[in-house]
């Protein structure tokens, strides 16, 4: 069975009146890891945000479909269900839900009625899975988020990501402030997802990164664009020599999206 294909064509982006993406092509089908890089402020983040449903982002053209279904039309949970599951570049915490409740909940939610993951199951997969994440199981009975670390948070959002196996993931930013003990059980653990059934979306400034996760393809985002790709030869290049090189060959002027797109 062929994995999931997520389309994004020609997708224009505002934030308050502010157009932040200006047409991204991409293409992402399962089985595929692809990295985006860019600048601060080309609308890595904006990208992220759109394809799940953040209200604060308007789509005002293009489209996004997941295995020809339009993803614009569905509420947020609808596309968590739908198989798209997003690491956030900052957790929310979320006070009175453990993190094994959010879990067991967010697995079942993707399950028929009557089908819900039985509990031995359940809390055997997510043991399994805090050992191989060297996390410490007391960390499932302790508020999602709430009082963790900017490590323990992105290594929990590595756990959720391998308990409800998404179809498509897309990873915010998911090695900013990991020292690399971490990064390398985070890696770890977006490896172990690698088959022809899963694709991945990774958003990074870093090679460091890519050193543990080597991306199929590699896209570079400048002024709300994808406006080059290659393999991972593209980001060795990059950490090499920055972007000066690639904005004169492209003819692109200094950035002038908001820093936080």
């Amino acid at each position: 069975m062929a994995g999931s294909t997520l389309e994004i064509k020609n997708l224009h982006v505002s934030i308050e009146g502010k157009e932040i993406l200006k047409g991204v092509d991409l293409t992402i089908k399962g089985g595929e890891f692809h990295a985006v890089m860019g600048p601060n402020g080309t609308g890595k983040s904006t990208l992220a945000s759109a394809i799940m449903g953040h209200p604060k982002y308007e789509v005002t053209e293009g489209s996004i479909l997941l295995d020809g279904e339009d993803v614009l039309e569905m509420e947020v949970d609808e596309r968590a269900r739908a198989g798209l599951f997003l690491a956030m570049q900052y957790p929310s915490e979320i006070s009175g839900v453990t993190t094994s409740d959010f879990l067991r909940s967010s697995i079942n939610a993707r399950r028929e009625e009557g089908d819900e993951i039985p509990l031995m199951k359940f809390i055997k997969e997510m043991d399994n899975t805090l050992d191989f994440l060297d996390i410490d199981k007391n960390m499932a009975q302790r508020y999602l988020n709430e009082g963790f670390s900017g490590g323990e948070k992105k290594r929990n959002e590595i756990l959720q990501l391998m308990l409800l196996k998404p179809e498509i993931a897309i990873l915010d930013e998911i090695d900013s402030g990991l020292d690399i003990d971490a990064l390398k059980i985070v890696s770890n653990g977006i490896n172990k997802m690698r088959s022809e059934n899963f694709g991945c979306l990774i958003i990074t400034h870093y090679q460091r990164l890519l050193n543990y996760i080597t991306p199929d393809y590699v896209h570079v985002m400048m002024q709300g664009r994808v406006v080059k790709s290659g393999g991972p030869e593209l980001a060795h290049r990059l950490e090499a020599e920055g972007y000066e090189w690639l904005k004169e060959e492209l003819g692109i002027e200094d950035e002038t999206i908001e820093q936080n797109a």
